[in-house]
């Protein structure tokens, strides 16, 4: 008999109390979902994090003392790291940008709803990028206008794709289209165990720090076009 999968560990981490009980309610009620620890500035959700080693972390990009983007290296750190999904509100792009540049997981607005919320959190522990929808298209664009010139960048991105086998760029291709592991599995015929391992050995053959620097690769090379 299978024994049931342990529950996706949660850290919150906002200066809104309010905000923080409400996030948590929500997760309360989601299956397979238990918030370990609760921190109100980003130092509190490194130290929370070291001690309670959640799978994912829910971080505000805007807090006292330190804030959601000064800690998400210390809490990529971590031995193990959690997945970091930053909390933001609509027109905070830049800091998006910088957060995704940094290795963040993803970003999800503070009013979307709680069946958004509760995806974001089991997307986010299955290992897949977690963007809003509402703001994925401008942040996607800022950060490729924001990067390399566009020849050099090509050219830089050209070699960064040559270890990849022939698999491995169509699954580069997917994550760039925003798709999960599981709609890759499904769309190849494939297991997601595989989809995983593949996605493993693109972040390490691309240098990629997360999907989202991945799926930025596809598209400045045009295999999500």
């Amino acid at each position: 008999m299978n024994e049931p999968a342990a529950p996706i560990r949660v850290l919150l981490a906002d200066d809104e109390a309010m905000i923080r009980h409400g996030v948590r309610l929500i997760l309360r009620h989601a299956d397979g979902i238990e918030v370990v620890a609760e921190a109100a500035d980003g130092r509190q959700a490194v130290e929370k994090a070291a001690a309670h080693h959640p799978d994912v972390a829910l971080v505000d990009i805007r807090m006292p003392v330190c804030d959601g983007l000064a800690a998400i290296a210390p809490l990529l750190a971590l031995d193990p790291a959690p997945r970091v999904v930053m909390l933001t509100t609509f027109g905070d792009d830049d800091n998006v940008v910088r957060a995704l540049r940094e290795g963040a997981a993803g970003f999800l607005l503070k009013d979307e709803g709680p069946q958004e919320l509760i995806s974001a959190v089991r997307a986010a522990a299955a290992g897949d990028a977690v963007l809003s929808p509402g703001v994925t298209g401008t942040v996607i664009s800022r950060m490729l206008r924001s990067g390399t010139p566009q020849e050099a960048g090509e050219a830089l991105a050209d070699k960064r794709l040559t270890p990849l086998t022939g698999r491995e760029r169509e699954v580069l291709a997917m994550l760039g289209q925003g798709l999960s592991n599981q709609d890759i599995a499904t769309r190849l015929g494939i297991g997601v165990g595989t989809v995983k391992t593949h996605v493993g050995a693109i972040l390490d053959k691309t240098g990629s720090a997360s999907r989202v620097q991945a799926a930025l690769l596809a598209h400045r090379t045009g295999l999500a076009s």
